[in-house]
């Protein structure tokens, strides 16, 4: 799965298929049109409300593609600037460094297949050195 570029249109698709649901109960679910069913199909993004519908009708979190788009691929900031913003917030904090299997198999699966060296993970994913080296011991076993 290529975290960095979702169409979540083509996710729900994929899973409805799996999952083996009538269209008919999924226009009563969501109280449309099949054609509007099948827009959804083709839409690279989905308003929340509506993605939130279809993690519940499929027993899915489709919310995780962007969760793990955000831990790749979002850039480091600066201790001291995270720090204050922590403080001052009274949104919940959800900590950048807990990582997924998904995550994991991936990075290890990138350091096994030679697409990416350990040194290149670590600078381009912000993944520190001992967690990496612990993943990859882990992964020995």
């Amino acid at each position: 799965m290529n975290f960095k570029d979702i169409n979540i249109g083509l996710m729900v698709s994929k899973r409805v298929l799996e999952c083996d649901v009538d269209i008919t109960r999924l226009c009563k679910f969501f109280n449309c049109s099949s054609e509007d069913i099948l827009n959804m199909y083709n839409s690279r993004s989905l308003d929340s409300e509506i993605l939130l519908k279809w993690c519940k009708i499929l027993e899915y979190d489709f919310f995780r593609f962007y969760s793990q788009n955000l831990i790749l691929y979002s850039p480091a900031s600066a201790d001291n600037k995270t720090k204050k913003n922590k403080e001052n917030s009274k949104m919940h904090y959800f900590r950048k460094n807990i990582y997924t299997r998904e995550v994991i198999d991936f990075m290890l699966e990138m350091v096994e297949n030679g697409e990416k060296t350990k040194k290149q993970i670590i600078e381009e994913y912000n993944i520190p050195k001992t967690t990496l080296y612990k993943w990859i011991e882990k992964n020995r076993k």
